[in-house]
């Protein structure tokens, strides 16, 4: 009987690692070229609404994604891992690999085909990366190469930032230095006079309110790309105008 028990176990022990589902952490292939200068300064701003990537959290290791990556502006903030596929590339920097956060869009240029200049044209995977970030990876004079990617979970130094635009009865909230999966999935916002009001996306990483709020203290209530749901609880004060920024010490949790 024990012996039964116990043979039973271990083939309940092993189906159960058989239908575990895999995590993610494939590589996947992919194309990349560089944009913004040496220094990467016209990596600013762009489609993700970050203006200075430097006071966003992001810094000079960013991209800008195709359209199959972008999900319409849900993917800014997220981080990827890439290197350059040496098996398909002699222009590659072998043994390098770095992490860049996606803080722009890659349009298609529908005027050049797809393996010939329209490199983010659909369904294209693609990364136009600042320079800096991409001659980590492989030569200048290469301009595009062949690498493998996969997305990882975002390191962020300190909490997240709210920056409230728009007007009168229209809020408009930049969210930006998000850890782990670094982007929105859903969020709310909470006046001192008023129930949680649901959020939605307006474009990039900009979240849109339509209600009164001015005079009233914010709460912020976010459920990220990567599951997590945390309340950010009067973060922004009553006195709070269009056009300012209120930082956190609160973040996703590692």
């Amino acid at each position: 009987m024990a012996a039964g028990m116990r043979f039973l176990q271990m083939f309940t022990a092993v189906l159960a690692f058989c239908f575990t589902p895999a995590k993610s952490g494939y590589w996947l292939p992919a194309h990349a070229t560089f944009y913004g200068g040496a220094d990467g300064s016209d990596t600013m701003g762009g489609a993700c609404g970050y203006e200075n990537l430097y006071n966003a959290g992001y810094g000079i290791n960013n991209a800008a994604l195709s359209t199959a990556l972008f999900n319409n502006g849900l993917s800014c903030g997220q981080c990827y891992l890439i290197t350059c596929d040496t098996s398909r590339s002699d222009m590659c920097k072998p043994g390098t690999s770095i992490t860049v956060s996606a803080t722009n869009f890659c349009p298609p240029n529908w005027a050049l085909p797809s393996d010939n200049g329209g490199w983010c044209n659909p369904p294209r995977v693609h990364f136009d990366m600042s320079q800096p970030a991409w001659e980590n990876l492989a030569i200048y004079r290469a301009g595009i190469v062949p690498v493998l990617y996969q997305q990882v979970a975002c390191q962020r130094q300190g909490g997240l930032r709210f920056t409230i635009n728009g007007f009168n009865y229209f809020e408009l909230v930049l969210v930006t230095n998000i850890a782990m999966s670094g982007s929105i999935k859903s969020m709310s916002v909470k006046g001192t006079n008023t129930a949680w009001i649901p959020m939605s996306q307006n474009w990039g990483a900009n979240w849109q309110c339509l209600a009164g709020l001015k005079g009233q203290g914010l709460s912020f209530a976010i459920t990220s790309s990567g599951g997590q749901y945390k309340v950010f609880q009067d973060v922004v004060p009553a006195w709070w105008l269009f056009g300012q920024t209120f930082s956190t010490w609160q973040q996703f949790d590692y």
